[in-house]
């Protein structure tokens, strides 16, 4: 069997493609009956006949295997296909889709999607992918745009527009589905560890230190469809294991008011919720003993949840600590991060599931950057330029 790993250069993306071609049995086509009968006949003719048969025979077998060598030369290298090697995927550019919201892991320049900054890239992941370009130069290298809407935003790997999607997305299973179930994407290993907490004022400190602290009277501000969201509910009680939410539960959507009725047709979850809760604005669980939820940043992303925490009509922010410790330092102790969770994420970039082998090239050189997740965003923090130093050393190391 003849195998070739090709990339079709169209405006969509690179994909890598496996072209199969077997090369057809002898057997088949009847050639051990030709050389074995035949040529026995052969050996018992006089010579001037046994040229004149020989030739009789061969060539049509000589032409059979030139014409068959043509056609499968055409079938291996097509037109408009570039043959290359998974380990080097030379002059390959990716089109990377990325979060516009999410400071300091991945953001915009500018957040106004009509700024020409708004597809400039900056943050954690802006830093690593710019390192990851420089290894095996000349090679890999990302045509970056931004994405303002978080709602799913991992699948967009599977449509022809990306080749690869960022943005601090926490790696689960249940994101590399649709919503049949199908599924669709698959991650690199995880490149940064998250973990969920609390933002809240300096002075609502000791009254809001961890879940338990949230009842009916705290307001917590969550941006729908994250980890934070998930987190929140499950170790509030709201939701179980599974993301069905409480009976009576009521929430109210964009032009609905909804009681759940503790079934699986009322879901919440990091990968996404039930079709009738996609626009979901307020939540209020049937106990006491527990926070009214406010969805915000649909339009601004976390920037709103900020705000709204820094007037007064939100009480806390329930989201990953890498965001809610940046806004900390930025607003001088304005804000304070409390409630950390014990359980660690791990965030990734998001491929289309038949992209599995550049996966693989793209997680060897990511674990050599990160230096198998020794290094990561406190590291970052400290020096912008770690991931640089680390792309540097991997062009001068012999493999």
């Amino acid at each position: 069997m003849i195998t070739h790993l090709v990339s079709f250069s169209d405006d969509a993306a690179y994909r890598f493609r496996m072209l199969f071609n077997p090369i057809p049995n002898h057997k088949e086509r009847g050639f051990d009956i030709m050389f074995g009968e035949d040529i026995q006949q052969l050996m018992g003719m006089p010579m001037k006949y046994t040229a004149l048969y020989a030739f009789l025979i061969l060539f049509p077998l000589i032409s059979l295997i030139f014409s068959g060598c043509q056609r499968i030369q055409q079938v291996i290298v097509p037109e408009k296909i570039t043959t290359y090697q998974t380990s080097t995927p030379t002059q390959r550019v990716l089109n990377l889709g990325f979060y516009a919201y999410f400071e300091p892991v991945s953001s915009s320049a500018d957040p106004n999607p009509t700024s020409d900054k708004f597809n400039t890239h900056q943050g954690y992941e802006a830093d690593l992918l710019t390192a990851l370009e420089i290894m095996d130069a000349p090679g890999l290298s990302f045509a970056r745009s931004a994405i303002s809407e978080w709602h799913g935003i991992w699948l967009k790997a599977a449509e022809p527009e990306y080749d690869i999607i960022g943005g601090g997305i926490t790696i689960l299973d249940s994101r590399t589905k649709d919503a049949s179930g199908t599924p669709r994407v698959t991650f690199t290993s995880g490149h940064i560890k998250f973990r969920q907490s609390l933002l809240v004022r300096s002075e609502d400190t000791e009254e809001l230190s961890d879940y338990t602290s949230l009842t009916r009277s705290v307001r917590v501000g969550v941006l729908s469809g994250t980890t934070g969201e998930a987190r929140l509910l499950e170790l509030t009680g709201i939701v179980d294991a599974d993301g069905v939410l409480l009976k009576g539960t009521r929430i109210e959507t964009r032009h609905d008011t909804i009681i759940t009725d503790g079934t699986s047709a009322y879901r919440i979850t990091a990968a996404g919720a039930s079709a009738n809760l996609a626009d979901r604005r307020y939540l209020y669980p049937p106990s006491e003993q527990m926070p009214e939820v406010i969805y915000l940043g649909d339009t601004l992303g976390e920037s709103e949840l900020l705000q709204a925490l820094a007037k007064g009509s939100i009480d806390a922010i329930a989201r990953g600590e890498i965001g809610n410790r940046d806004a900390a330092y930025t607003t001088s102790g304005t804000f304070v991060v409390t409630a950390l969770d014990n359980q660690v994420e791990y965030g990734g970039f998001a491929l289309a599931i038949e992209d599995a082998e550049l996966v693989a090239w793209l997680d060897e050189r990511l674990n050599y950057l990160t230096d198998n997740s020794n290094i990561g965003y406190a590291e970052w923090l400290e020096d912008r330029r770690v991931f640089m130093t680390r792309a540097e050393m991997w062009n001068t190391t012999e493999r």
